[in-house]
């Protein structure tokens, strides 16, 4: 797929990847087997019709071609940009036995441009079901389930705590990844379908779940994980010190690369550690080299080999000049003048045996410390739900690690409460928390004929 050049793209936060051009689209999805009994599809969470959408865009049908992937997808735009198909659709790709397997999710993208640049059509509005569910949070498994349920004929009312919809897609995932225009456009999309947003909306304050269930006939809470984990050593409460949520809701949803027209405070250092190596760490060392760092480097415990983040955005990063320093483990934040940071001790690590994550476990090596120079942190080492959520419900059966328990409905303890995404599973993908969202509002809507 065609690209900004990493020498360019580094001064902007413009989309990277610039997307197919009808011919390139054409051809591509010319490579399809047509298999038979197409594993695609069972690779993908939320079950497109991959051989009928690419089968359509191969013929120049590309109206149709939408039309199936929204029959399944309402967020087409958006996992053609950011889902991680080499792990799923195109994994199972037969053409990736000897060769690049279909580029499935470029294929999505195309379409959904193709949409967007001729018009988006509105949704036609189904016969009401005279029944009405609540959803916590405008995140994708949100957006999903609220999706399912208005095509089912529900009254849906989405719950956000944040001023915009979009939950990670709009907070999280950057400009150059993911442009907030083409969040509204597939939010919009949603709203179309007759699904109301009640925004700075935070459940656990305003009202409990357990209110929402007196006042609505299901609920399912979609509100991600958004609480930030730290590395708990000393001086990470030293100014200079970010969690990448801190960080990237000031970029993404707060506008502060867009100085001055938005007034949103950043420090954004000459040199920049981030610690971590997912797909969020990823995005806030590319966002931190657009503000202006001169250097910026990812320091990670562990090898290349069990990085998390999406081969795509670690190519890129290197490209744009990041500096990854692995078998790299933060002890100490240094602390310079007015409480500032000025560096961070390390030490190098080794591999051992694995451990319950299935990767190998870093054990460190002694007399390997040192320190690299830094006058930024962003902390980007996993998140967890926040509880918040949970006050005045104390009913609700959670984990010790704050997640919500389901069954394998998506039903939770609670009778007609469904869970899905980040806020059962920690910290995941895009897509599988739309393939969530997607299952509980099956469950959901069997929950209300059952009561009927």
């Amino acid at each position: 797929m065609p690209e900004q050049k990493p020498e360019e793209r580094i001064g902007n936060f413009d989309e990277v990847a610039l997307g197919y051009t009808e011919q390139q689209a054409v051809i591509e999805a010319g490579r399809c087997l047509e298999c038979k009994n197409p594993q695609c599809v069972a690779g993908c969470p939320v079950n497109i019709d991959i051989p009928g959408f690419v089968s359509r865009i191969k013929n120049k049908d590309f109206d149709r071609a939408i039309g199936i992937l929204k029959e399944s997808n309402a967020l087409p735009a958006i996992c053609g940009r950011v889902c991680p198909q080499e792990e799923q659709c195109e994994k199972f790709c037969i053409l990736g036995k000897k060769g690049q397997p279909l580029a499935i999710g470029r294929l999505e993208r195309f379409c959904a441009d193709y949409e967007r640049d001729a018009g988006v059509k509105s949704p036609e509005k189904p016969k009401s079901s005279g029944k009405n569910v609540a959803v916590i949070g405008a995140g994708p498994a949100g957006l999903t389930a609220a999706a399912e349920l208005a095509k089912a004929g529900h009254g849906v009312t989405i719950y956000e705590a944040l001023h915009e919809p979009g939950g990670v897609l709009t907070y999280g995932i950057p400009e150059f990844r993911l442009p907030k225009d083409i969040v509204r456009q597939e939010v919009d999309y949603i709203r179309n379908l007759g699904v109301d947003i009640k925004v700075d909306y935070v459940i656990g304050r305003i009202k409990t779940l357990d209110e929402l269930r007196d006042e609505f006939d299901a609920v399912f809470v979609g509100t991600g994980a958004g609480l930030p984990r730290f590395m708990r050593i000393e001086g990470e409460n030293l100014n200079g010190v970010y969690s990448a949520n801190e960080f990237l809701t000031r970029v993404n949803l707060m506008k502060a690369y867009r100085f001055p027209d938005y007034d949103t405070p950043i420090k954004c250092g000459n040199k920049v550690v981030v610690v971590g190596a997912g797909n969020v760490a990823m995005d806030a060392a590319r966002s931190a080299l657009r503000l202006g760092a001169e250097e910026v480097t990812v320091v990670y415990r562990r090898s290349e080999a069990e990085m998390s983040a999406r081969i795509e955005e670690v190519e890129h990063a290197k490209e744009e000049g990041v500096v990854f320093n692995l078998l790299t483990n933060p002890v100490r934040i240094l602390e310079g003048e007015n409480k500032t940071v000025t560096g961070v001790e390390c030490v190098n690590m080794e591999l051992g045996e694995p451990d319950e994550s299935g990767r190998r476990r870093p054990i460190p090596i002694e007399g390997s410390e040192h320190v690299i120079d830094a006058d930024i942190i962003i902390v980007a080492i996993g998140t967890s739900p926040n509880p918040v959520i949970f006050a005045g419900s104390e009913e609700l059966e959670t984990t010790s690690k704050g997640t919500i328990v389901v069954d394998e409905d998506a039903m939770s303890s609670l009778a007609g409460l469904c869970a899905g995404g980040d806020v059962v599973t920690g910290a995941a993908t895009v897509i599988s928390a739309m393939g969530a969202g997607k299952q509980a509002a099956a469950t959901i809507n069997r929950y209300i004929e059952n009561r009927s």
